[in-house]
């Protein structure tokens, strides 16, 4: 993916598809929406954090959709640009180079999730 990719587009069309998932393999999504309700459940860390923690293993892992779905998350959870690059910057340095290219991808969906925010 790139800088141009619609996050919006691309979160509706992942949507879809694991949408089939979730009707011809019902057992395993009903596991894996479990999984991560409770990952994301509150505790010790916050929601924001906990989103900021995904987003920075979604781009060490070089996932477009794991960008997309957890820079709108971190709109709607009020997250601000300078949270999002300082997680970007640690992902970076665990990931290396591979992890810069998706970092920079992570920069254009959250500006595309806050607009707000981003730089004029």
């Amino acid at each position: 993916m790139s800088s141009s990719t619609d996050y919006k587009i691309l979160t509706r069309e992942i949507s879809g598809n694991v949408g089939q998932l979730r009707a011809s393999q019902p057992d395993v999504m009903q596991g894996f929406n479990a999984m991560s309700k409770a990952a994301l459940a509150p505790g010790a860390i916050d929601a924001k954090t906990k989103e900021l923690i995904a987003l920075g293993i979604g781009v060490a892992a070089r996932c477009d959709g794991c960008i997309g779905f957890h820079t709108q998350a971190l709109a709607r959870l009020g997250a601000t640009r300078a949270e999002v690059h300082e997680t970007l910057a640690i992902a970076v340095y665990m990931g290396g180079g591979p992890a810069l290219m998706y970092a920079a991808n992570a920069v254009a969906a959250f500006d595309q999730c806050a607009p707000e925010q981003a730089p004029a």
